[in-house]
């Protein structure tokens, strides 16, 4: 049987492909959308309740106000983003710019396809919360 095979040409042998995996968690996602978001003036993320934060029902495994969803079959990803928002900026213009600039760094970082970016103004901020104390306004209760 040996010399059968030291018979037979090397190429007639086909090995089976090698297949290279590459998983990203969740939580780079999260990391990398945050980064953008704290490069865009007007915007604030939003604030754990007291009581989320005694129960410590996130586990630390998400970060508030970023959602993830990967499709592995078409290697893309869906984000979605919630935020507060200051009182005076122009919702639609700053929709676009945090949208374009997630979509630039996520797709420079990871290599995937950004399938969509949902991005949710949870809060109207009558005041700089970096400023000083600030007033928030539920959309809700505004109309």
């Amino acid at each position: 049987m040996h010399e059968k095979l030291s018979e037979m040409d090397s190429k007639e042998i086909q090995l089976p492909e090698t297949t290279f995996v590459r998983d990203i968690e969740t939580r780079v996602f999260q990391a990398i959308a945050l980064q953008c978001l704290a490069k865009i003036e007007g915007i604030f993320f939003l604030e754990q309740n007291l009581i989320d934060t005694l129960l410590r029902w996130d586990n630390g495994e998400r970060i508030k106000g970023v959602h993830v969803e990967q499709d592995q079959k078409k290697h893309s990803v869906h984000i979605r983003i919630e935020v507060n928002i200051l009182y005076g900026i122009p919702v639609p213009e700053k929709a676009e710019e945090i949208q374009n600039k997630i979509v630039e760094e996520i797709t420079n970082f990871t290599g995937l396809h950004v399938a969509c970016v949902h991005v949710v103004f949870k809060n109207l901020l009558l005041k700089d919360p970096s400023k000083e104390e600030n007033k928030q306004i539920p959309v809700e209760e505004e109309l």
